[in-house]
């Protein structure tokens, strides 16, 4: 076998090995990666019941009933749409009415989504960044000091922090 032939081989072997590893990677990842959707995506029917996703938006003001053995019923609305959320377990401190939220679970068939994880905003200007680019995209975003994601609202900036550089600066 010639040095060039002997070259190529070579090439070819480690270039299917990795495409193998690569596939193998993707294939475990499968079930771990979710989507974000907003309201009006999920009334347009862009999702299918039984897929898991998160659901981002603002908790609608008068939709919060809380039931026996900790389910809580709510709706995420992001002004165009509202989705009704079921979910149980303790909420968050911060969850409150008309507050950003962002939950995670799946569609049910009747279009009610039933949450296994819900995550609340930290402070009175943050909203989580998929759910402000949902707002933005809608155009019912108002600026009014609040920046989606972190405070600085820029890629590649970090938040203000304390002195002693262990959490957000308080004003």
């Amino acid at each position: 076998m010639t040095r060039k032939r002997r070259r190529l081989v070579t090439i070819g072997v480690c270039g299917g090995v990795l495409a193998v590893a690569l596939g193998l990677v993707l294939w475990a990842m499968r079930g771990t990666i979710v989507f974000f959707r907003s309201p009006s995506e999920v009334a347009q029917a862009a999702v299918a019941p039984g897929v898991r996703f998160r659901l981002g938006g603002l908790v609608q003001e008068g939709s919060v009933s809380r039931g026996p053995n900790e389910t809580v019923s709510f709706t995420i609305t992001d002004t165009a749409a509202a989705v009704p959320v079921r979910y149980r377990g303790l909420l968050p401190d911060l969850f409150r009415e008309g507050q950003g939220v962002v939950t995670e679970g799946v569609l049910e068939p009747g279009g009610v989504f039933r949450a296994d994880t819900v995550l609340a905003k930290h402070d009175e200007t943050y909203m989580p960044r998929e759910v402000a680019d949902a707002l933005k995209a809608q155009g019912r975003w108002q600026d009014g000091g609040q920046k989606g994601g972190h405070e600085a609202g820029k890629a590649g900036e970090a938040a203000p922090r304390t002195a002693s550089g262990t959490g957000p600066a308080t004003r």
